[in-house]
């Protein structure tokens, strides 16, 4: 079971950098971001685009892997990831990783549109990420030059030499629930990502959430199996954070994840057992910071976990 955090880009550089380092020296696997235009009522904060940040990431560590949770295609197009990603990847020496979604709904969905727009149906969503992940693919393997003309997305002798420094190129980490994302997953990802069933958080229980898991990891295996390919080839990311055993108010008679590093590492066992070999915690917000505390450690655990409780986790 690998650990790994997720920094939210809320923070200037001058006092951002630190969570970086701080996580690299902590011992991470690796350290993501979101790529939203903003997120939830971190709106009315600051926020900071993830590819700079993950530049600037890139810069300040050495060997800890960086990477986005998630990228959709709400507000970029192949054509200009795939040349960010290019020179993001040149400048970390090939530590980077894509996490890359459908997206949802939110500001990334609505502040791009017109007047009398309105936001893509989940339909509609899954139809473009089939495309932005296919051409996406198509963009980092083939770097001397690529066309394509789809429903959704074209280029024309796209290049992005000189290529990855990953070879044949960056991993995808695929966020999929459904049938049609899975079945992404298992053609083009290197790795799996899933926050669990999200109805589940407001009223279900750990039990259930086990259960929704297990059934979304059966499903990967059955998409795999349609791929001819291998399942265990991919690993398998959990974000926490979003599953029952986070809510303030289901867990308040205590046994949330972040009540002890113990209680953390039962969790994530749990989680190995079912078959999970990353599981990601949120970096510490401001205790004063706005509508995400229940799902984050504060300072002193965050360490505590990434010591004591990854030594555990590997033993």
């Amino acid at each position: 079971m690998r650990l790994s955090t997720v920094i939210l880009p809320i923070h200037r550089w001058a006092e951002g950098r630190r969570a970086w380092e701080s996580a690299e020296e902590l011992g991470f696997h690796a350290a993501y971001t979101y790529d939203h235009l903003s997120w939830r009522s971190f709106r009315d904060g600051p926020w900071f685009g993830a590819i700079p940040t993950l530049t600037a990431a890139a810069a300040v560590t050495r060997s800890m892997r960086l990477g986005t949770l998630v990228t959709s295609p709400n507000f970029r197009h192949p054509v200009t990831l795939a040349k960010e990603l290019t020179s993001l990847d040149d400048i970390s020496a090939g530590r980077i990783t894509l996490g890359i979604g459908a997206g949802g709904n939110g500001f990334d969905a609505t502040t791009l549109l017109r007047s009398g727009e309105v936001p893509w149906s989940p339909r509609q969503r899954a139809d473009r990420f089939g495309e932005f992940v296919t051409l996406l693919d198509a963009l980092l393997r083939e770097p001397a030059g690529k066309s394509y003309e789809g429903e959704f997305y074209a280029a024309t002798e796209a290049r992005n030499l000189p290529g990855c420094v990953q070879r044949p190129r960056v991993p995808f980490a695929v966020a999929a629930t459904g049938p049609r994302g899975l079945a992404l997953a298992a053609r083009h990802g290197q790795a799996w990502v899933t926050t669990g069933d999200p109805k589940l958080y407001e009223a279900g229980s750990g039990a259930q959430s086990a259960e929704a898991l297990g059934r979304q990891l059966d499903g990967l295996g059955r998409a795999c199996a349609e791929a001819g390919r291998d399942v265990a080839e991919l690993e398998k990311v959990l974000l926490t954070g979003f599953t029952p055993e986070f809510n303030p108010v289901l867990a308040a008679g205590g046994g949330r994840p972040f009540d002890s590093v113990d209680a953390f590492v039962d969790f994530a066992g749990r989680q190995a057992e079912l078959g999970f070999t990353e599981i990601v915690i949120h970096a510490p917000v401001p205790v004063d910071g706005p509508g995400f505390d229940a799902a984050v450690p504060d300072e002193k655990l965050f360490e505590e976990i990434a010591t004591r409780g990854a030594a555990q986790l590997a033993g």
